[in-house]
């Protein structure tokens, strides 16, 4: 098919590579053009000017970009994709955004009978590296077959959540859980070294029981080690906790838990740290 990829960021670039390799035709845009233009003479396809010249004559867009605003900036507008679609076309957003603004984009998708899936996902750099992402879509049932077709080149699993939105409420949950894991994880390990414990001992006991987790399989040894220069990073951590935070007041949630660990990562960030992976919250106990 012919695939347009706009915002070739960290998560981003991994994924359109995987498209490009399962035999799509990749046209990308990039708001640093450089970038582009390094990613074309990487993995092929070609580089344009705008998202809509990005979007022309595409079957699918995908977009991966940073915030609410940089979603808006690239889809709406004269220059933005939608004004490059054609209907009948499917536009795919990978963003961590609010709920409200995947509602917004795709109440103008379709209007020009564009299908729109908000499709969040869980898996790190790692997860986008080596196309084992688990995305949860959010999409009219009419279009969920249509995006599993492509979501096969880079995903490992995709779970429909409901219609557009409830796929970013679900990547929320996926935060809020992994943040709390986080916490734990980065006490418990510390806890571990203070007394006198083998780690690696610690780890390959309670590796196989309930304490079980991606965080403890993937980050207890660079946590110990202190090493952070990778990953998912703190600041959007704090991005997508905010987005968490600002949804449980509308919907009358309570999340104490998730607002206490959004604190330590501020503090990450006064450090320093807010390009460490998320699990430099065991940062904060190591310098005591």
């Amino acid at each position: 098919m012919n695939v347009a990829f706009v915002g070739l960021g960290v998560m981003g670039a991994p994924i359109a590579a995987h498209l490009q390799r399962g035999g799509h035709a990749v046209t990308v845009y990039n708001r640093t053009p450089a970038k582009a233009q390094r990613w074309v003479r990487e993995y092929g396809g070609h580089a344009v000017a705008t998202p809509r010249d990005a979007a022309q004559g595409a079957d699918a867009v995908f977009i991966c970009v940073g915030n609410d605003d940089d979603l808006r900036a690239v889809v709406l507008g004269h220059e933005g994709a939608l004004a490059g679609m054609s209907p009948g076309a499917l536009l795919v957003d990978h963003t961590t955004t609010s709920a409200a603004v995947a509602r917004e984009v795709g109440a103008v998708a379709a209007e020009g009978v564009v299908g729109f899936v908000d499709a969040p996902a869980s898996g790190g750099l790692a997860g986008s590296e080596l196309g084992q992402r688990s995305i949860m879509s959010g999409v009219s049932d009419a279009d969920v077959e249509r995006a599993r077709a492509y979501f096969g080149a880079y995903a490992r699993a995709v779970v429909h959540q409901g219609p557009v939105g409830t796929g970013q409420l679900s990547q929320m949950v996926n935060q809020i859980c992994s943040a709390g894991v986080l916490a734990g994880l980065a006490e418990g390990l510390d806890f571990a070294v203070r007394a006198g414990l083998d780690p690696e001992r610690v780890v390959a006991a309670i590796g196989k029981g309930a304490a079980q987790s991606w965080q403890l399989d993937n980050r207890w040894r660079t946590m110990v080690d202190a090493r952070f220069d990778f990953g998912f990073a703190v600041d959007w951590m704090r991005t997508d906790l905010a987005l968490a935070s600002a949804t449980a007041d509308e919907i009358g949630a309570s999340l104490p838990i998730t607002e206490e660990v959004e604190e330590r990562y501020a503090e990450v960030t006064a450090m320093g740290g807010g390009r460490w992976d998320t699990s430099s919250l065991i940062a904060l106990l190591q310098r005591g």
